[in-house]
């Protein structure tokens, strides 16, 4: 699944990318470079933490459904249980 950024988030990401090449590799990249790199690190990069995030929501949901007998089990025939116990 491809992942895509609206217009604020690739803004935001372009500035991210332009700032981190200033401040730690000294380098000051253009829109056209700074674009080319969002565009490989979305393409090639970001699929691995999607695909982890994926996994961990997986594993989250389906503790959650080991549960659910547990915490949502009601015994039917309440009160007749409770007349047949006196």
């Amino acid at each position: 699944m491809p992942i895509e950024l609206n217009t604020e988030e690739t803004a935001d990401a372009l500035h991210s990318i332009k700032k981190f090449a200033a401040e730690q590799l000294d380098e000051d990249l253009g829109d056209l470079r700074a674009k080319l790199l969002l565009d490989y690190i979305l393409k090639e990069i970001a699929p691995l933490a999607y695909n982890h995030g994926v996994a961990d929501a997986e594993s989250f949901l389906r503790r959650q459904l080991e549960e659910l007998p547990a915490t949502c089990f009601e015994p039917p025939f309440g009160h007749s249980t409770e007349r047949k116990r006196h």
